[in-house]
């Protein structure tokens, strides 16, 4: 008998869409009646209006449709994926047209010798950087070009791809988890419960400051286990073809020539043009891939490519991660199909009847975990936070809980749920990039998310006494 192999991240994904769809035979159909929040910009539902509609079971055809709808499907609670996917095919060719030129390989092993004997350090100084990332505007996304950035650095650096993921992924999650003035959790959670999102500030910059730190530890020691005994890594099996996909230059030291400084300030800048539009300029998908295009060309110009290298380069990079392309379309197919079969506001109610009548510290804690199973349906943390906090804050009222406590627990919740769930396109996007299977990283990462998850808990529950 054969080693048992556990299925790709499609498989896995198309597998939920499956299990999803059957739930709409079982789940009764009903809706919330919806009005239009001006401050959101979307129809959000009215607590104590659900009501039972008839049912829409979702059968084959619909299972079949949903990875296809999940590109555009404008019923969702969230975008459609083409977009996300488009910048990702954007992105893929950037990174081709960036390593043509050497200019990734020359630097890093300019970074390899200057941090020889320090290379420790380079993990929470980026993790660092992802989180503010992540608790400013919540980094989800935009961090998919940052996978191939950094992988091949920290294997040169003697760590493993798996390192690499979890500097960026788990990085950007904590931030995420602990969002302080994040637009598309915090901001749109505490408007959708009616609250300043400066209400609660204190107790999120404590689970901000302190997870950051549980996180940061947790990847360093597995970090430097792996960097001492290269067995001890969970993706060891893939160390050769790794650092021949990451590393493709191998043993050879390019030259650090003018050129090639120049065109890495350019691949810095152009990232940080990326953040601020995001911050600050009202960008999305569309104007970060018109960005990462134009970057593209400019590159490929400066590092003297031939329009045809340019172009075939540029392809060839796209045609690298387009599979990842796929998996965050056929991630939001799930959604579709919730959505479809009119199931997801039945959740809701169950959800709403289920913390009523109950104390403060239970409520607040049951509140968590209600926002758990959620966020493993609704991984959107705003598409989740327009759903659920009309109808989740009020319940705090009566419960003598603030509601910007049921806030923290939202964005608590579904930061954890993030780091793992496999209904993310930010996540098995990561994966698929660093060339992580989603077993091994469950692997790694239950343990954090045990010790997260405790750690969230006894934050919510100290809150209810103070």
């Amino acid at each position: 008998m054969g080693k048992f192999k556990f299925p790709s991240a499609y498989t896995v994904l198309i597998a939920i869409i499956v299990f999803v769809a059957s739930l709409t035979y079982i789940i009764p159909a009903g809706q919330y009646d919806r009005v239009m929040n001006e401050a959101l910009g979307k129809e959000v539902p009215v607590a104590g209006t659900y009501q039972v509609v008839e049912s829409t079971p979702q059968g084959f055809i619909d299972v079949i449709m949903a990875p296809i709808a999940g590109f555009y499907d404008p019923a969702s609670y969230e975008a459609g994926a083409i977009d996300v996917a488009l910048f990702v095919l954007i992105i893929g060719g950037f990174l081709g047209v960036v390593t043509r030129t050497g200019a990734i390989d020359a630097g890093i092993a300019q970074v390899t010798k200057a941090l020889e004997g320090r290379e420790k350090w380079m993990i929470p100084i980026l993790m660092t950087l992802f989180a503010a990332g992540g608790t400013s505007y919540g980094m989800a996304e935009e961090t998919l070009p940052f996978y191939m950035l950094l992988i091949p650095v920290v294997i040169a650096a003697g760590y493993d791809s798996l390192t690499g993921v979890a500097i960026v992924m788990l990085g950007a999650g904590i931030g995420v988890l602990g969002s302080t003035v994040n637009p598309f959790a915090t901001v749109i959670a505490s408007d959708a419960a009616s609250i300043s999102f400066t209400d609660g500030m204190n107790l999120r910059l404590a689970i901000l400051g302190l997870g950051f730190v549980i996180t940061c530890a947790y990847v360093m020691r597995y970090a430097e286990k792996v960097r001492k005994n290269p067995k001890e890594s969970l993706v060891a099996d893939q160390k050769e073809c790794n650092e021949e996909f990451f590393l493709k230059n191998g043993a050879e030291v390019l030259e650090f020539t003018a050129s090639r400084k120049l065109i890495l300030v350019l691949f810095a800048v152009t990232f940080g043009i990326m953040i601020w539009g995001v911050s600050s300029g009202g960008w999305w998908m569309a104007e970060m891939s018109a960005l990462f295009l134009v970057a593209s060309i400019v590159i490929g110009l400066l590092g003297r490519l031939s329009e045809e290298e340019l172009t075939d380069t540029f392809v060839d990079g796209a045609r690298d991660l387009l599979g990842v392309a796929f998996v965050i379309a056929i991630a939001r197919g799930i959604v579709v199909i919730m959505n479809a079969g009119n199931i997801t506001d039945t959740i809701l109610f169950w959800c709403e009847n289920a913390v009523t009548g109950l104390s403060e510290m239970v409520f607040i804690n049951v509140m968590y975990w209600i926002q758990v199973v959620l966020s493993f349906f609704i991984p959107s943390t705003s598409g989740l936070a327009v759903l659920s906090m009309p109808v989740m804050a009020p319940l705090a009222d009566f419960a003598n809980v603030s509601r910007d406590l049921v806030v923290t627990a939202y964005q608590s919740a579904s930061g954890v749920v993030n780091l793992i769930t496999p209904t993310s396109g930010v996540v098995m996007g990561g994966l698929a990039i660093g060339r992580v299977s989603y077993a091994k990283w469950v692997k790694f990462v239950m343990p954090l998310v045990g010790i997260l998850t405790v750690f969230v808990m006894v934050m919510l529950s100290v809150a209810t006494m103070i």
